[in-house]
């Protein structure tokens, strides 16, 4: 099974950046970020194989052929250097993208992934895959959130989550568990210190999946990466506190704009 056609938007203008979201999400996931970033460069979002408005080719999916869909939509662009922001899955294959295709990756964010895990932090993504196999995803939802978004934001913005859940349960589940796999088996350790361009690691400072010990240790593999922190978030930084996000993001790229 090769690379295929995935739904995609362009806005903007300047230099390409492509928007890689995460499980069971949509490229829609991006458009807190949009306002601050499509004066500066040419936003690129799309939904991953699977996902959205995307082809669904049968399971299972690979790391591999989740970067094969990237390069594929940059050809069908016509892009040469592009830059490549993603969140948890998509902070995966972003670094894979620039490891496969250096020529053509100018910087790389990593938005609340993981890399480094321990055997107890493996075993614990690996419980709630098994657990989703065992039960379905909908019961595993209500923990799922919880590991998601703060407290205060679920009472606060009940519209989001429930936009959220929504989200999920349109996501076939043979593809939300195979993209879960993709997730819990990755382990970047290995090959981060040969992505060579310039990175920007970010998580919450409560995402408990991908805590700030394992983005520590991303930013320390990496030749040349900047950590960021953010204070009393979970995992799902982009909806919670885009804004929070958009600085620091902001600010790498456009020192990063013409690499």
């Amino acid at each position: 099974m090769g690379a295929i056609e995935v739904s995609y938007t362009v806005s903007g203008e300047g230099p390409p950046l492509y928007m890689v979201h995460g499980i069971g999400s949509r490229r829609e996931t991006w458009d807190g970020l949009l306002p601050g970033l499509e004066e500066h460069f040419t936003c690129v979002r799309y939904d991953l194989r699977g996902h959205g408005a995307s082809p669904i080719p049968p399971v299972p999916y690979t790391l591999d052929d989740l970067v094969d869909d990237l390069e594929a939509l940059r050809q069908r662009l016509g892009h040469d250097r592009i830059h490549v922001i993603g969140h948890s899955l998509g902070g995966q294959i972003g670094p894979a993208y620039a490891l496969a295709y250096p020529g053509h990756t100018a910087s790389v964010v990593l938005l609340s992934t993981a890399a480094g895990r321990t055997e107890d932090d493996s075993a614990k993504v690996e419980g709630v895959v098994a657990k989703m196999r065992a039960e379905g995803v909908e019961p595993v939802l209500g923990a799922l959130l919880d590991r998601w978004y703060s407290d205060e934001f679920i009472v606060a913005r009940p519209d989001a989550i429930e936009h959220r859940i929504q989200q999920v349960l349109g996501t076939p589940e043979e593809v939300f568990l195979s993209v879960f796999d993709v997730y819990a088996g990755a382990e970047m350790g290995p090959w981060l210190h040969e992505v060579a361009c310039p990175c920007l690691v970010m998580t919450g400072e409560f995402d408990g999946g991908c805590n700030p010990r394992l983005n520590q240790f991303i930013a320390d593999e990496l030749p040349d990466a900047e950590l960021v922190i953010l204070e009393n978030l979970k995992h799902s930084i982009l909806i919670e506190a885009p804004d929070r996000v958009l600085g620091p993001v902001k600010n790498f790229l456009l020192r990063h704009r013409d690499a």
